[in-house]
């Protein structure tokens, strides 16, 4: 069985999925912006290849104001056409909705926290099960495939490279939530 460290290992250095796979999915995230961002582009992926989603990142930031999530979280009616109309990202009603709720949805655990990095400290170590149980009661769109990727990829759930990976080591190095 080709794993996902199999298939990026084997493309040029220079590709974007291989570039995604050695600096970003599963090394630990800070910021609760990046962390928004994450959960915006696992959303998205649902129902689509995660190359399309790599490919629109630069346009997600633009359109999603860099996922400040104080900005995001103000989104209304004008914000929610413009991002519909917008060839830059994925055109959903239901995928937009979730952002601006989710944004705002954090902006509550942030006052209630600290941080929305506070909120995922606060629960972990988790199983995915019991995750998923949490951000079902959390967030809007976020099914067990989304919470387990987003999870995986800012370093909440192991798994995200197989032992074999160069990749691998570089993430153990370094502090898990």
């Amino acid at each position: 069985m080709t794993t996902y460290c199999d298939f990026c290992n084997a493309l040029p250095p220079d590709d974007i999925q291989r570039v995604y796979h050695d600096t970003q999915y599963g090394f630990p995230l800070r910021e609760d912006n990046l962390l928004f961002e994450r959960l915006v582009l696992e959303i998205n992926q649902a129902g689509l290849s995660w190359l399309t989603i790599l490919k629109k990142a630069e346009g997600f930031r633009r359109a999603y104001a860099e996922f400040d999530l104080e900005t995001v979280a103000g989104f209304g009616e004008a914000d929610r056409l413009r991002l519909l109309s917008g060839p830059g990202i994925i055109r959903n009603r239901l995928k937009i909705n979730a952002a601006i709720e989710n944004a705002r949805r954090i902006r509550v655990l942030q006052g209630e926290f600290g941080s929305f990095r506070a909120w995922l400290d606060a629960h972990a170590p988790q199983e995915k099960d019991a995750w998923v149980i949490l951000f079902k009661r959390t967030f809007v769109f976020t099914g067990g495939e989304i919470v387990g990727e987003f999870l995986m990829s800012t370093g909440y759930l192991p798994g995200a490279h197989s032992p074999l990976c160069p990749i691998f080591e570089k993430i153990e190095s370094q502090k898990r939530p």
